[in-house]
């Protein structure tokens, strides 16, 4: 049995593999912004969090290693969408996307790895989207918080390597969780006609593709335990069909822009 804290557990993937996890046996502290959850098992403690509150994440943190135990496993889930052209998002909306998406995971993160440094076992797990690997109009900031996620993981795994520490960067492509609900999805306030066929569009379709998308997230979770519990874990795990489509599509076009370029671009340095 192993011991998982897992951020956002009120809905998505985060209620999702909570469940998952208890099914299997494990040990589940779970934690949401009221402090409820109407999930009820004897090895889950749910504890109220706030991500965004460093001082908050470090005393949750002591707390559940001093009345549950060591953790095993982090899952940093909790976060939100937001749609709007990069143009029509506001600073403070942004921000606001940045306070749970980024420095969330990040004081997560902080407080946790003092632990698992003493304990010199654990894992991380960040949870990303395909939007972490490839921009799409309309998700411009969201994108952005998910792209400094997988920024910040990357380096993450490199400097906790020593420490027997890993990390794993989870990227789901479309999924039927609530998060294209107006609960997990925020919309930029200002809204500029001139995208009306891009950014636009995202918008205007964004409501509608809810309850629709391909993903099972029952079969999700079971993939993301299996990985976590690999001999050999994945940095990233790539979720969902579509988004290997996605990623795979990014990728041919980075290699492409960089076969175009390369001769010219790489003839910078300074003459001998």
């Amino acid at each position: 049995m192993s011991h998982w804290m897992v951020t956002g557990i009120s809905r998505g993937f985060g209620k999702q593999l909570s469940e998952e996890l208890l099914k299997n046996g494990h040990c589940v502290s779970g934690t949401t912004r009221n402090g409820l959850s109407d999930l009820r098992h004897p090895n889950l403690t749910v504890f109220k969090l706030d991500v965004t509150n460093p001082e908050d994440v470090h005393a949750v943190v002591l707390d559940i290693i001093e009345t549950v135990g060591p953790i095993d496993v982090v899952v940093n889930n909790a976060g939100f969408g937001m749609v709007g052209a990069v143009e029509e998002v506001s600073p403070d909306e942004a921000r606001h996307v940045f306070a749970t998406n980024v420095f969330g995971t990040l004081n997560v993160i902080q407080a946790v790895l003092p632990s698992l440094r003493e304990q010199r076992s654990g894992l991380i797990v960040n949870f990303s989207s395909v939007g972490g690997m490839a921009g799409s109009a309309g998700f411009g900031i969201y994108n952005a918080t998910k792209f400094a996620v997988e920024g910040m993981s990357e380096a993450l795994a490199l400097e906790v390597k020593p420490f027997g520490i890993r990390v794993m960067i989870v990227e789901p492509g479309y999924f039927r969780t609530e998060f294209l609900s107006s609960q997990s999805m925020s919309k930029a306030e200002r809204v500029i006609e001139d995208y009306a066929s891009t950014a636009g569009m995202t918008r205007a379709n964004v409501g509608s593709r809810d309850g629709s998308q391909p993903g099972d997230p029952a079969k999700a979770v079971q993939v993301i335990i299996q990985a976590a519990e690999s001999e050999v874990t994945p940095l990233r795990l790539p979720l969902g069909a579509d988004a290997f489509v996605r990623i795979d599509e990014k990728i041919a076009k980075v290699r492409a822009d960089m076969a175009a370029w390369r001769e010219l671009a790489t003839a910078t340095s300074f003459e001998p």
